[in-house]
């Protein structure tokens, strides 16, 4: 059986409360749709304002409040839930932007740590957040299909994407904070095809909102056809994957099967 997911977009800020009520009304609203998995924005937890802001004092484990209320969640709703937060560091004034999974269970089954970090267009992310670890791909299967994990920023290096489906993943899931600027519109939906297209896999995004955040959550099929689209208000929309559709489009194209170079890792600091 193919699952059917959902992306789920907010504007989500300082007020942890705030957000985490937010969440509950959009993972209530995924669950009463028949959704399976539902996928929240990158910094879901707690979103700050700017690059200045210090992020240490408000992060949190694995084990804290905020992973604790996804499990509680994800238990009450059978469903699985994927969302952005601030995680602790202890070895230093820094933090990760983490992404972690969570089964129907209330079991964490994953946390992907963002590699990639946004020190673009005046912003300084790596002033506060700490990269992750060039680790194994973080995937996880749900009924069948295999999903894997990026962060925003991470959408602009085809190679993240292509290590994701080494790893075997059919669907990339990619929360993210996508600010709004001349053309990052463009540059959202451009980048969110062409990983689709180039890797033969389904692609679900979920945006923050405005006023910083563009929204835009989508559903890309493998042929980089938009199966479902959010506007710029807070929100949801779903699409249910179809295995069929992926084998098709994989026979149709089989650029998986013809390419001619692999990647390596390499610690680009060496």
């Amino acid at each position: 059986m193919s699952p059917k997911i959902a992306v789920a977009q907010f504007s989500a800020g300082t007020n942890k409360a705030e957000n985490r009520e937010n969440i509950a009304a959009l993972v209530t609203q995924a669950a009463a749709d028949g959704s399976d998995l539902v996928v929240l924005p990158e910094n879901a937890m707690y979103s700050p304002p700017d690059s200045t802001s210090a992020l240490y004092p408000v992060s949190e484990d694995l084990d804290g409040n905020f992973v604790q209320f996804l499990q509680q969640l994800a238990r009450e709703h059978s469903i699985w839930i994927v969302a952005g937060m601030t995680e602790s560091v202890h070895s230093t004034e820094k933090v990760h932007n983490t992404v972690i999974v969570v089964d129907p269970a209330g079991e964490l089954q994953g946390a992907y740590r963002k590699i990639h970090l946004y020190d673009a267009f005046g912003y300084r992310e790596s002033d506060a957040v700490q990269a992750g670890e060039l680790d194994d791909p973080t995937t996880f299967t749900v009924d069948g299909t295999t999903f894997g994990l990026l962060t925003c920023y991470d959408l602009r290096f085809p190679e993240s994407a292509r290590r994701l489906v080494d790893a075997g993943a059919e669907v990339i899931l990619i929360p993210a904070a996508w600010v709004a600027g001349p053309l990052k519109e463009e540059h959202w939906s451009t980048l969110i095809r062409a990983r689709a297209i180039e890797n033969t896999v389904y692609v679900a995004a979920a945006g923050q909102t405005g006023p910083i955040c563009i929204g835009r959550s989508v559903i890309v099929d493998p042929s980089g056809v938009i199966k479902a689209e959010a506007g710029p208000r807070p929100g949801l929309v779903s699409h249910e994957l179809s295995s069929e559709r992926l084998a098709e489009v994989r026979a149709s194209v089989p650029v998986l099967e013809h390419r001619r170079f692999y990647l390596q890792k390499v610690n680009a600091h060496d």
